[in-house]
């Protein structure tokens, strides 16, 4: 094997684990904000970070944690739901990435389930300290709009 085509192969190695890793950490935040770990889910964001869904800004990790706290989202969890993350489409240019998918909330009631919230994610990610960090995130409501559709166009097309 020439040193080029070793060069090539530890490139295309570097992409697959950095897409792995954003998949890896985007897929987490369901499980952690569904089990009240409240900490482990702000870890996800960069501690100035945001996230802003549908009219709610957050504006750092503290403000993430203060989220699962909260008597609204303990409420959910008391209750029985599940923030589900579909698969991520991510792109990623250097130590900055883009990723987006879609999020249902289902919500336990009475003897079944029902999907409470059906969502369009774009995710802004940068390296930080060696490690991925959302750096802003945009959820909104699938609900016919534009707004959502454009955050889908945009996160598929890498933007």
């Amino acid at each position: 094997m020439t040193e080029e085509r070793l060069a090539v192969l530890e490139r295309r190695l570097a992409a697959m684990e950095d897409e792995r890793a954003i998949e890896r950490l985007i897929a987490s935040y369901g499980p952690l904000v569904d089990c009240g770990e409240a900490d482990a889910a702000a870890q996800l964001w960069a501690t100035d970070g945001g996230y802003d869904v549908e009219g709610w800004s957050m504006r750092s990790r503290a403000d993430v944690a203060a989220m699962v706290r909260s008597d609204a989202h303990q409420g959910l969890i008391g209750r029985g739901c599940c923030h589900f993350l579909g698969p991520s489409v991510v792109t990623v240019h250097g130590d900055d990435a883009v990723a987006v998918c879609e999020s249902i909330l289902v919500l336990h009631r009475g003897e079944g389930f029902t999907v409470a919230r059906a969502g369009a994610n774009h995710f802004r990610l940068q390296r930080i300290d060696g490690r991925w960090q959302i750096v802003a995130r945009t959820t909104r409501a699938l609900d016919g709009q534009s707004e959502a559709r454009d955050l889908l166009a945009a996160g598929v097309t890498g933007r």
